[in-house]
Protein backbone atom coordinates (compact mmCIF):
# COMPACT_ATOMS: atom_id res chain seq x y z
CA UNK A 1 0.00 0.00 0.00
CA UNK A 2 1.31 3.44 -0.95
CA UNK A 3 0.34 6.09 1.61
CA UNK A 4 1.06 9.16 -0.50
CA UNK A 5 -2.65 9.95 -0.89
CA UNK A 6 -3.10 9.75 2.88
CA UNK A 7 -0.42 12.33 3.58
CA UNK A 8 -1.09 16.04 3.81
CA UNK A 9 1.21 18.50 2.06
CA UNK A 10 2.75 19.31 5.43
CA UNK A 11 3.44 15.65 6.13
CA UNK A 12 4.84 15.03 2.66
CA UNK A 13 7.18 17.98 3.04
CA UNK A 14 8.31 16.79 6.47
CA UNK A 15 8.91 13.20 5.39
CA UNK A 16 10.77 14.28 2.26
CA UNK A 17 12.92 16.71 4.25
CA UNK A 18 13.86 13.98 6.71
CA UNK A 19 14.80 11.46 4.04
CA UNK A 20 16.95 13.97 2.19
CA UNK A 21 19.17 14.32 5.26
CA UNK A 22 20.28 10.69 5.26
CA UNK A 23 21.95 8.19 2.92
CA UNK A 24 19.88 5.20 4.07
CA UNK A 25 16.09 4.63 4.08
CA UNK A 26 14.30 6.28 6.99
CA UNK A 27 10.91 5.12 8.28
CA UNK A 28 8.12 7.00 10.01
CA UNK A 29 6.87 4.65 12.74
CA UNK A 30 4.43 4.11 15.59
CA UNK A 31 1.53 6.30 16.58
CA UNK A 32 2.07 8.82 13.80
CA UNK A 33 1.49 6.12 11.17
CA UNK A 34 -1.59 4.89 13.02
CA UNK A 35 -3.02 8.40 13.11
CA UNK A 36 -2.26 9.05 9.45
CA UNK A 37 -4.11 5.86 8.48
CA UNK A 38 -7.04 7.09 10.60
CA UNK A 39 -6.94 10.54 9.01
CA UNK A 40 -5.84 12.21 12.26
CA UNK A 41 -3.05 14.77 12.50
CA UNK A 42 -0.27 13.21 14.63
CA UNK A 43 0.93 15.09 17.70
CA UNK A 44 4.52 13.99 17.14
CA UNK A 45 6.62 12.18 14.60
CA UNK A 46 9.06 9.37 15.36
CA UNK A 47 11.41 7.91 12.80
CA UNK A 48 13.77 4.95 12.76
CA UNK A 49 16.52 3.69 10.49
CA UNK A 50 19.49 1.37 10.24
CA UNK A 51 21.81 4.28 11.00
CA UNK A 52 23.72 4.32 14.28
CA UNK A 53 23.55 7.41 16.46
CA UNK A 54 27.07 8.34 15.38
CA UNK A 55 26.05 8.09 11.72
CA UNK A 56 22.95 10.20 12.37
CA UNK A 57 25.00 12.86 14.16
CA UNK A 58 27.59 12.86 11.40
CA UNK A 59 25.01 13.35 8.66
CA UNK A 60 23.29 16.14 10.62
CA UNK A 61 26.53 18.02 11.31
CA UNK A 62 26.33 21.56 9.98
CA UNK A 63 22.62 21.16 9.13
CA UNK A 64 20.71 20.75 12.40
CA UNK A 65 21.40 21.03 16.09
CA UNK A 66 21.09 17.62 17.74
CA UNK A 67 19.58 16.71 21.11
CA UNK A 68 21.25 13.67 22.65
CA UNK A 69 19.30 12.96 25.83
CA UNK A 70 18.16 9.60 24.40
CA UNK A 71 21.44 8.69 22.70
CA UNK A 72 22.16 5.72 24.97
CA UNK A 73 18.88 4.20 23.73
CA UNK A 74 19.72 4.88 20.09
CA UNK A 75 17.73 8.11 19.75
CA UNK A 76 18.84 11.48 18.39
CA UNK A 77 16.55 14.49 18.37
CA UNK A 78 16.55 17.49 16.04
CA UNK A 79 14.14 20.06 14.64
CA UNK A 80 12.84 20.08 11.05
CA UNK A 81 9.97 22.15 9.60
CA UNK A 82 9.25 23.47 13.12
CA UNK A 83 8.71 19.91 14.37
CA UNK A 84 10.85 18.26 17.02
CA UNK A 85 11.91 14.97 15.45
CA UNK A 86 13.43 11.85 16.96
CA UNK A 87 15.21 9.23 14.90
CA UNK A 88 16.09 5.91 16.53
CA UNK A 89 18.30 3.05 15.42
CA UNK A 90 16.31 -0.16 14.79
CA UNK A 91 16.02 -1.85 18.19
CA UNK A 92 14.18 -4.16 20.53
CA UNK A 93 13.58 -3.29 24.17
CA UNK A 94 12.31 -4.67 27.48
CA UNK A 95 12.10 -3.42 31.06
CA UNK A 96 13.82 -4.97 34.05
CA UNK A 97 11.82 -5.47 37.26
CA UNK A 98 10.93 -2.09 38.78
CA UNK A 99 12.93 -0.12 36.23
CA UNK A 100 11.82 2.97 34.32
CA UNK A 101 14.63 2.54 31.79
CA UNK A 102 14.43 0.02 28.94
CA UNK A 103 17.03 -2.63 28.21
CA UNK A 104 17.84 -1.98 24.54
CA UNK A 105 19.27 -4.26 21.89
CA UNK A 106 19.95 -2.86 18.44
CA UNK A 107 18.82 -4.88 15.41
CA UNK A 108 19.32 -4.74 11.68
CA UNK A 109 16.03 -4.09 9.89
CA UNK A 110 12.60 -2.52 10.12
CA UNK A 111 10.74 -5.83 10.48
CA UNK A 112 12.67 -6.70 13.63
CA UNK A 113 12.02 -3.24 15.03
CA UNK A 114 8.27 -3.46 14.34
CA UNK A 115 8.09 -6.94 15.85
CA UNK A 116 8.98 -5.60 19.31
CA UNK A 117 6.16 -3.05 19.36
CA UNK A 118 3.09 -3.41 21.53
CA UNK A 119 -0.01 -3.53 19.32
CA UNK A 120 -0.55 -4.26 15.66
CA UNK A 121 -1.95 -0.78 15.04
CA UNK A 122 1.32 0.69 16.36
CA UNK A 123 3.53 -1.73 14.42
CA UNK A 124 3.32 -0.01 11.05
CA UNK A 125 5.85 2.15 9.26
CA UNK A 126 5.97 4.41 6.23
CA UNK A 127 9.17 4.23 4.20
CA UNK A 128 10.09 7.85 3.58
CA UNK A 129 11.66 7.51 0.15
CA UNK A 130 8.65 5.86 -1.53
CA UNK A 131 5.75 6.28 1.00
CA UNK A 132 5.18 2.52 1.09
CA UNK A 133 3.29 1.24 4.13
CA UNK A 134 5.20 -1.48 5.96
CA UNK A 135 2.53 -3.47 7.81
CA UNK A 136 3.75 -6.99 8.69
CA UNK A 137 1.11 -7.55 11.40
CA UNK A 138 -1.99 -6.26 9.56
CA UNK A 139 -2.39 -3.19 11.74
CA UNK A 140 -4.30 -1.29 9.06
CA UNK A 141 -6.84 -4.12 8.80
CA UNK A 142 -7.23 -4.13 12.58
CA UNK A 143 -7.85 -0.39 12.55
CA UNK A 144 -10.51 -0.94 9.89
CA UNK A 145 -12.11 -3.62 12.07
CA UNK A 146 -11.72 -1.43 15.19
CA UNK A 147 -9.79 -4.15 17.01
CA UNK A 148 -6.84 -3.80 19.39
CA UNK A 149 -4.53 -6.79 19.72
CA UNK A 150 -0.93 -7.34 20.55
CA UNK A 151 1.86 -8.10 18.14
CA UNK A 152 2.28 -11.85 18.49
CA UNK A 153 1.93 -13.53 21.90
CA UNK A 154 0.17 -11.16 24.31
CA UNK A 155 1.74 -12.88 27.32
CA UNK A 156 5.21 -12.12 25.99
CA UNK A 157 4.32 -8.54 25.02
CA UNK A 158 2.95 -7.75 28.50
CA UNK A 159 5.84 -9.52 30.19
CA UNK A 160 8.36 -7.44 28.19
CA UNK A 161 6.74 -4.26 29.49
CA UNK A 162 3.73 -4.48 31.83
CA UNK A 163 2.85 -0.84 31.17
CA UNK A 164 1.35 -2.14 27.93
CA UNK A 165 -1.56 -3.37 30.06
CA UNK A 166 -2.49 0.23 30.85
CA UNK A 167 -1.64 1.36 27.32
CA UNK A 168 -4.06 -1.22 25.94
CA UNK A 169 -6.88 0.27 28.00
CA UNK A 170 -5.98 3.83 27.06
CA UNK A 171 -5.51 3.24 23.33
CA UNK A 172 -8.61 1.05 22.96
CA UNK A 173 -10.68 3.65 24.79
CA UNK A 174 -9.23 6.66 22.97
CA UNK A 175 -9.89 5.19 19.51
CA UNK A 176 -13.14 3.38 20.43
CA UNK A 177 -11.66 -0.05 19.71
CA UNK A 178 -12.73 -3.44 20.99
CA UNK A 179 -9.95 -5.41 22.67
CA UNK A 180 -9.43 -8.80 21.05
CA UNK A 181 -10.64 -11.59 23.37
CA UNK A 182 -7.22 -13.22 23.85
CA UNK A 183 -5.61 -9.87 24.56
CA UNK A 184 -8.41 -8.84 26.94
CA UNK A 185 -8.15 -12.13 28.82
CA UNK A 186 -4.41 -11.69 29.16
CA UNK A 187 -4.88 -8.14 30.51
CA UNK A 188 -7.07 -9.47 33.31
CA UNK A 189 -4.73 -12.37 34.10
CA UNK A 190 -1.55 -10.32 34.04
CA UNK A 191 -2.69 -7.08 35.70
CA UNK A 192 -0.55 -7.89 38.75
CA UNK A 193 2.55 -7.51 36.55
CA UNK A 194 2.03 -3.75 36.86
CA UNK A 195 3.55 -4.07 40.33
CA UNK A 196 6.89 -4.74 38.64
CA UNK A 197 7.19 -1.29 37.08
CA UNK A 198 7.53 2.19 38.53
CA UNK A 199 4.51 4.01 39.90
CA UNK A 200 5.44 7.09 37.89
CA UNK A 201 4.75 5.12 34.72
CA UNK A 202 1.31 4.09 36.06
CA UNK A 203 0.44 7.70 36.81
CA UNK A 204 1.49 8.91 33.36
CA UNK A 205 -0.97 6.50 31.75
CA UNK A 206 -3.81 7.22 34.19
CA UNK A 207 -3.25 10.94 33.54
CA UNK A 208 -3.80 10.30 29.83
CA UNK A 209 -6.92 8.22 30.45
CA UNK A 210 -8.36 10.94 32.70
CA UNK A 211 -7.91 13.48 29.91
CA UNK A 212 -9.85 11.50 27.30
CA UNK A 213 -13.08 12.84 25.87
CA UNK A 214 -16.38 12.10 27.63
CA UNK A 215 -17.45 8.72 26.20
CA UNK A 216 -13.88 7.50 25.77
CA UNK A 217 -13.07 8.55 29.33
CA UNK A 218 -15.95 6.49 30.69
CA UNK A 219 -14.85 3.48 28.64
CA UNK A 220 -11.30 3.79 29.91
CA UNK A 221 -12.28 3.96 33.59
CA UNK A 222 -14.77 1.12 33.26
CA UNK A 223 -12.10 -1.09 31.69
CA UNK A 224 -9.70 -0.34 34.56
CA UNK A 225 -12.31 -1.71 36.94
CA UNK A 226 -13.51 -4.55 34.71
CA UNK A 227 -10.02 -5.98 34.17
CA UNK A 228 -9.13 -5.64 37.86
CA UNK A 229 -6.32 -3.19 37.15
CA UNK A 230 -7.27 -0.88 40.01
CA UNK A 231 -6.77 -3.85 42.36
CA UNK A 232 -3.03 -3.40 41.95
CA UNK A 233 -2.53 0.31 41.40
CA UNK A 234 -5.37 1.79 43.52
CA UNK A 235 -6.72 -1.18 45.53
CA UNK A 236 -9.10 0.92 47.63
CA UNK A 237 -10.73 2.09 44.42
CA UNK A 238 -11.24 -1.45 43.10
CA UNK A 239 -13.72 -2.02 45.96
CA UNK A 240 -16.12 0.33 44.17
CA UNK A 241 -16.66 -2.06 41.27
CA UNK A 242 -20.30 -3.25 41.20
CA UNK A 243 -20.69 -1.93 44.75
CA UNK A 244 -24.36 -1.41 45.62
CA UNK A 245 -24.64 1.79 47.64
CA UNK A 246 -28.16 1.10 48.98
CA UNK A 247 -28.53 4.84 49.46
CA UNK A 248 -31.56 7.05 49.02
CA UNK A 249 -29.24 9.54 47.30
CA UNK A 250 -27.89 7.16 44.67
CA UNK A 251 -29.32 4.75 42.13
CA UNK A 252 -25.89 4.14 40.62
CA UNK A 253 -23.46 1.50 41.74
CA UNK A 254 -20.48 3.19 43.33
CA UNK A 255 -18.08 2.81 40.40
CA UNK A 256 -20.79 4.06 38.02
CA UNK A 257 -21.30 7.12 40.20
CA UNK A 258 -17.57 7.81 40.25
CA UNK A 259 -17.37 7.54 36.46
CA UNK A 260 -20.30 9.94 36.07
CA UNK A 261 -18.62 12.50 38.33
CA UNK A 262 -15.28 12.28 36.51
CA UNK A 263 -17.02 12.65 33.15
CA UNK A 264 -18.94 15.69 34.40
CA UNK A 265 -15.84 17.62 35.40
CA UNK A 266 -14.03 19.98 33.02
CA UNK A 267 -10.82 18.61 31.50
CA UNK A 268 -8.60 19.78 34.36
CA UNK A 269 -6.33 16.88 35.25
CA UNK A 270 -6.01 17.37 39.00
CA UNK A 271 -9.75 18.05 39.32
CA UNK A 272 -10.42 14.75 37.56
CA UNK A 273 -8.06 12.96 39.95
CA UNK A 274 -10.10 14.41 42.82
CA UNK A 275 -13.32 13.26 41.16
CA UNK A 276 -11.89 9.77 40.70
CA UNK A 277 -10.91 9.52 44.37
CA UNK A 278 -13.66 11.54 46.08
CA UNK A 279 -15.67 8.55 47.39
CA UNK A 280 -12.73 6.20 47.92
CA UNK A 281 -13.56 5.69 51.61
CA UNK A 282 -17.24 4.82 51.25
CA UNK A 283 -16.89 1.02 51.52
CA UNK A 284 -14.97 1.44 54.78
CA UNK A 285 -17.52 3.58 56.65
CA UNK A 286 -20.79 1.97 55.55
CA UNK A 287 -23.46 1.62 58.23
CA UNK A 288 -27.14 0.62 58.06
CA UNK A 289 -29.81 3.04 59.20
CA UNK A 290 -33.27 2.31 60.60
CA UNK A 291 -34.93 3.00 57.23
CA UNK A 292 -33.14 0.13 55.53
CA UNK A 293 -30.66 2.34 53.68
CA UNK A 294 -26.95 2.85 54.21
CA UNK A 295 -25.08 5.85 55.50
CA UNK A 296 -21.49 6.83 54.74
CA UNK A 297 -20.79 9.24 57.58
CA UNK A 298 -17.37 10.92 57.52
CA UNK A 299 -16.36 9.20 54.29
CA UNK A 300 -14.92 12.50 53.14
CA UNK A 301 -12.62 12.71 56.20
CA UNK A 302 -11.34 9.16 55.92
CA UNK A 303 -11.16 9.63 52.14
CA UNK A 304 -8.84 12.62 52.54
CA UNK A 305 -6.61 10.54 54.80
CA UNK A 306 -6.50 7.66 52.31
CA UNK A 307 -5.76 10.04 49.43
CA UNK A 308 -2.98 11.69 51.45
CA UNK A 309 -1.26 8.32 51.78
CA UNK A 310 -1.98 7.31 48.19
CA UNK A 311 -0.55 10.59 46.93
CA UNK A 312 2.77 9.83 48.57
CA UNK A 313 2.65 6.22 47.35
CA UNK A 314 2.10 7.41 43.78
CA UNK A 315 4.70 10.19 44.07
CA UNK A 316 2.25 12.99 43.30
CA UNK A 317 3.69 16.48 43.29
CA UNK A 318 3.00 18.44 46.47
CA UNK A 319 0.74 20.75 44.47
CA UNK A 320 -1.39 17.87 43.17
CA UNK A 321 -1.47 16.14 46.56
CA UNK A 322 -2.63 19.22 48.43
CA UNK A 323 -5.26 20.11 45.83
CA UNK A 324 -6.74 16.61 45.53
CA UNK A 325 -6.74 15.98 49.29
CA UNK A 326 -8.50 19.30 49.90
CA UNK A 327 -11.23 18.58 47.34
CA UNK A 328 -11.84 15.06 48.66
CA UNK A 329 -12.05 16.34 52.23
CA UNK A 330 -14.48 19.14 51.33
CA UNK A 331 -16.48 17.68 48.44
CA UNK A 332 -19.72 17.72 50.48
CA UNK A 333 -19.44 21.46 51.12
CA UNK A 334 -21.51 23.71 48.88
CA UNK A 335 -18.58 26.02 48.11
CA UNK A 336 -16.27 23.17 47.07
CA UNK A 337 -15.20 23.15 43.41
CA UNK A 338 -16.07 19.45 43.17
CA UNK A 339 -19.52 19.67 44.75
CA UNK A 340 -21.57 20.56 41.65
CA UNK A 341 -20.13 17.63 39.69
CA UNK A 342 -20.77 15.23 42.55
CA UNK A 343 -24.42 16.30 42.42
CA UNK A 344 -24.58 15.53 38.71
CA UNK A 345 -23.76 11.95 39.57
CA UNK A 346 -26.73 11.63 41.91
CA UNK A 347 -30.06 10.39 40.63
CA UNK A 348 -32.32 10.91 43.64
CA UNK A 349 -31.15 13.98 45.49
Amino acid sequence: MNTRNLLSEKQLKLITSIQELFNKPVYLVGGAVRDIVLGIEPKDYDFCSGLTTNEVKEQLTGKHRTYLIGERYGTVGFKVENEMIEITTFRTESYLFGSRQPKVQFVTDISEDLSRRDFTINAMAIRCDNYKLIDPFSGAADLGSKILKTVGDSKLRFKEDPLRILRAVRIASKYSLSIEDKTADRISKMASKLLEISKERWVQEIDKILMLENYNLGEGLNRLWFHGIFRYILPELQLQYEYEQNSRYHDFKLHEHTISVVKATPSKLDLRWAALLHDIAKPFVRTDNKNGHCNYINHEILGADIVERLSKHLNFSNKRREYVVDLVKNHLNEDCELREYDNIGKINK
